[in-house]
């Protein structure tokens, strides 16, 4: 039988799981809430409940091994708590220090750029925060690795933290006119 693969608008609010997975949440949103995907569908990597964005399916492992790994890029867009300045940027793009399994670890060099214009998502259903609390600025970052949380844990270290997260490609894949919580299947995920 042949694999599938599929590519999904990860909404805010949703865990990176199916249902079946994980008994032992209550009252959460799961991914299979979503769309109805094949018996053994997993997801390649996660975002957490509280981000949004590019979330990569199969039904083959060792596709979600390959897109795992660091030879794989992987784009944010951060919505962060300021005006961020040129200083943090640098700090993002030459590695910070961040916990991790309770540890000390300082990340790879990355690509971090201020966007010019905010991206036009949709509205998210949780309110982010009122404006009069002060500015924010979006800004994109490039990793290509993936630790628990790593993102956010990067721009609080430089002191920006995230308030909105929204992966917006993996490798050469892009979220390109997906409307929130939709999903359309890919022939393949690789090139």
């Amino acid at each position: 039988m042949a694999h599938r693969h599929f590519k999904l608008f990860k909404p805010y609010g949703y865990l990176s799981q199916f249902e079946s997975n994980a008994r032992h949440e209550k009252n959460k949103k799961f991914l299979g809430d979503l769309y109805e995907f094949p018996k053994g569908t997993m997801a390649i990597g996660r975002l957490d409940k509280d981000s949004e964005g590019l979330l990569l399916l199969t039904t083959d492992g060792k596709v979600s091994y390959e897109i795992t790994g660091s030879k794989v890029e992987k784009e944010y867009y951060v919505q962060v708590d300021g005006v961020i300045d040129d200083e943090a940027l640098y700090k993002l793009q030459h590695g910070v220090e961040i916990s991790h399994r309770s540890d000390n670890y300082v990340t790879m060099p990355c690509r971090a750029i201020l966007l010019d214009d905010p991206p036009q998502f949709p509205k998210r259903l949780k309110n982010i925060r009122e404006h009069r609390h002060g500015e924010t600025s979006w800004i994109s970052i490039t990793i290509n690795e993936g630790k628990f949380r790593q993102v956010r844990k990067m721009t609080a270290k430089v002191g920006y933290p995230t308030l909105r997260l929204v992966r917006v490609r993996i490798g050469t894949i892009t979220l390109d006119n997906l409307t929130m919580g939709s999903v359309q299947e890919l022939n393949n995920l690789l090139e």
